[in-house]
């Protein structure tokens, strides 16, 4: 083997091991892997937090809306109680006397339980 072609393997070999050393410079450590696996869970889960916060204000919205719709209704049946007793009361005075109460559902009779009139 003359010098030439001793020349060219060591060329070649340094070349192999400049490769080698570029390959593993940059390839990205477990570290990195994890800090950027970490990041992207972060991320994912303060989107979620995000949805589930518009969740909740929706509910929180639409619940307050339920309850001024059933503070209306009990003041609407409060209404209806005092109404119909004003009746019956007129109906004796004048002599005579008011129709006799259709049959009640149990759920009606435990909304006018909780009436406070």
């Amino acid at each position: 083997m003359n010098a030439e072609t001793w020349a060219s393997i060591g060329v070649s070999a340094v070349t192999g091991m400049s490769g080698v050393w570029a390959v593993r410079a940059a390839r990205r450590t477990p570290r990195q892997e994890r800090r950027d696996d970490f990041t992207a869970i972060s991320e994912q889960q303060g989107k979620a937090i995000e949805r589930l916060e518009q969740r909740i204000k929706a509910r929180e919205s639409e619940a307050e809306s339920q309850r001024e719709r059933l503070a209306e209704c009990d003041e609407a049946t409060a209404w209806l109680l005092v109404r119909v007793r004003d009746l019956v009361a007129y109906i004796r005075k004048s002599g005579g006397e008011p129709p006799a109460p259709r049959p009640m559902s149990p759920r009606a009779a435990r909304v006018l339980e909780r009436s406070d009139v």
